[in-house]
């Protein structure tokens, strides 16, 4: 069967789920036995969001091929249980860098190189490439953005061409758009819905499925409206209430038939209803839960949730495996002291102090490590999170007066974090720290070993610094062991406190591997410790 293709745009406004719809008709799809990957083509010039603050564009999300990607590429693994890849996640900037490289190589053979047809084929070509790998059967591709915006124009254009290109029954447009209810008129109101889809037709793309987002149920007669004024079939106008949580939309979207209308439209052979007997018993446990733990998330980041939505979500799905409600508490780690951290941590049935990068935060996290090994409350450290975990020891523990990591003090007496080698001589900024996925040894009778149920594990990567093995023997001496290392390289990426009911730290990310059909080992144990230590208090 030849490769269909699946787009999904969005107007109004932005936020209203894109990236949701498509990892949900995905997964109806992949029910059905479909092979479906996703991919999201995002407007912005930077060539990934590698650099980006996270308070700009939320987590920064690392494939296990090293691609630093939009957060979107995390919901699509974790709906799908699939991997992405680098080709999953395309930037404006990385076409555009592409044509100039070629540009400057002469392959263009001395013509102007323009947006329509330069860009626009580049944009097409890197549309289709998943779908010439002959390993999907459907590509759902996300258009980031909006509709009307100046960003947008090129890809809406390089659509419209490759629609036409493909021919009838071989592509759909899913058009995500706002039905706002007005509290003053008290009621829906469909104009952003109509100037939304004649934006999109006026570039020259007409949809065939519009999804409308609402706090309200769309009546019969509006759903027949919107139909009307948009030039759809009214069965292809699909109301997207707001959902409990994200996990419940793909159970909406069946029941609003939108993955059949979908199979009809690119007359797809029907197969199988659905089969969501699995993922039905996740959100049974999840929505029905027999224990409550209350975990801290102490971060630099923490008024902008979405920096850790991995996390977050890593939560929800170990939350759901101990049939456990999982309440996350932020803590703003720049608040925290020596004087406040007794108050502000007693209670909570766990802490995890995230990832992140600089200074800004850093003693009010040894702060909260230190409160949690001194008073056996369970502890999980993710990178900067496992790198304050070893200062903190080097300081308060073997007295190592100074202590630090050389990102935070280049001077330090005890750098017992420091750059990696391979790093040192690096000046650009963007796409080269260690990145991707990494094989790791865990050390027989270990916290981490059990944790796992094997040896050998892999697991994704985004960081600069290392603990530095010069302190390895001292640490392991004073009971803090390195129980998971790089067998390439040597690098520690698993320290574990001994004597501690449950105090493990890793250098790389485990959230980034949590799925709804596969939570993550390490937050399954972690939030099993806070419940074990809720019931204990």
């Amino acid at each position: 069967m030849a490769t269909k293709y699946i787009f999904v745009t969005g107007g109004v406004t932005s936020s209203l789920g894109k990236g949701i719809i498509s990892a949900s008709l995905a997964k109806l799809l992949q029910a059905r036995g479909f092979s479906v990957t996703i991919q999201k083509f995002d407007p912005y010039i930077n060539i990934d969001p590698g650099t980006l603050n996270p308070y700009e564009h939320g987590e920064c999300y690392v494939t296990e091929d090293g691609a630093e990607t939009d957060l979107d590429l995390g919901h699509y693994e974790r709906f799908l249980n699939t991997a992405t890849s680098q080709a999953n996640n395309v930037t404006t900037g990385r076409i555009y860098h592409h044509v100039i490289t070629q540009e400057r190589e002469g392959a263009y053979l001395g013509k102007t190189v323009q947006v329509v047809p330069h860009i626009t084929d580049e944009i097409k070509r890197r549309m289709l490439l998943l779908g010439q790998t002959g390993e999907y059967d459907i590509v759902i591709t996300e258009i980031g953005g909006c509709v009307g915006d100046i960003e947008s124009l090129p890809f809406i254009e390089a659509l419209r061409q490759l629609r036409w290109e493909l021919g009838v029954h071989e592509s759909v447009v899913i058009h995500l758009t706002l039905v706002p209810y007005l509290r003053a008129a008290g009621e829906l109101k469909t104009k952003p819905t109509q100037h939304s889809v004649r934006a999109l037709s006026e570039a020259g793309v007409q949809p065939d499925i519009l999804v409308c987002r609402s706090e309200h149920p769309i009546p019969a007669e509006m759903r027949k409206k919107i139909a009307l004024f948009c030039n759809v079939k009214i069965n292809s106008v699909i109301e997207s209430l707001d959902a409990e949580t994200i996990y419940d939309v793909p159970l909406l979207m069946r029941k609003e038939k939108l993955d059949e209308r979908v199979i009809s439209k690119l007359k797809l052979p029907h197969r199988a209803e659905p089969n969501l007997d699995s993922w039905k018993e996740f959100l049974g446990r999840l929505k029905n839960p027999t224990e409550e733990v209350s975990i801290a998330l102490v971060g630099k980041y923490v008024e902008l949730p979405d920096a850790y939505k991995s996390i977050i979500e890593a939560f929800v799905h170990a939350g759901s495996a101990n049939e456990c409600k999982v309440n996350i508490k932020w803590f703003q780690s720049e608040n925290i002291t020596d004087e406040n951290v007794g108050a502000l941590l007693h209670g909570m049935d766990g802490v995890l102090v995230a990832p992140g990068f600089g200074e800004r935060g850093f003693k009010g996290k040894l702060e909260a490590i230190r409160y949690v090994r001194e008073n056996n409350i369970p502890f999980m450290g993710i990178c900067l999170g496992m790198q304050c975990a070893a200062v903190e020891f080097a300081r308060n523990v073997l007295g190592l007066a100074g202590a630090a990591s050389t990102e935070m003090d280049p001077t330090t007496p005890h750098p017992v974090i420091a750059m990696m080698e391979d790093q040192k001589q690096i000046t650009q900024m963007g796409g080269t720290m260690r990145l991707g996925s990494y094989t790791c040894e865990l050390k027989k009778g270990s916290k981490a070993y059990s944790i796992y149920g094997r040896s050998k594990i892999s697991e994704r990567h985004r960081h600069r610094y290392e603990f530095n093995n010069q302190y390895l023997a001292a640490f392991e001496a004073a009971g803090m062991v390195a129980s998971g290392i790089n067998p390439d390289t040597g690098l520690v990426e698993v320290i574990e406190l001994q004597h501690h009911p449950w105090f493990v730290a890793a250098q790389y990310h485990p959230e980034l591997k949590s799925t709804v059909l596969g939570p993550h080992p390490l937050f399954v144990r972690f939030v099993k410790a806070a419940i074990n230590n809720a019931k204990s208090k």
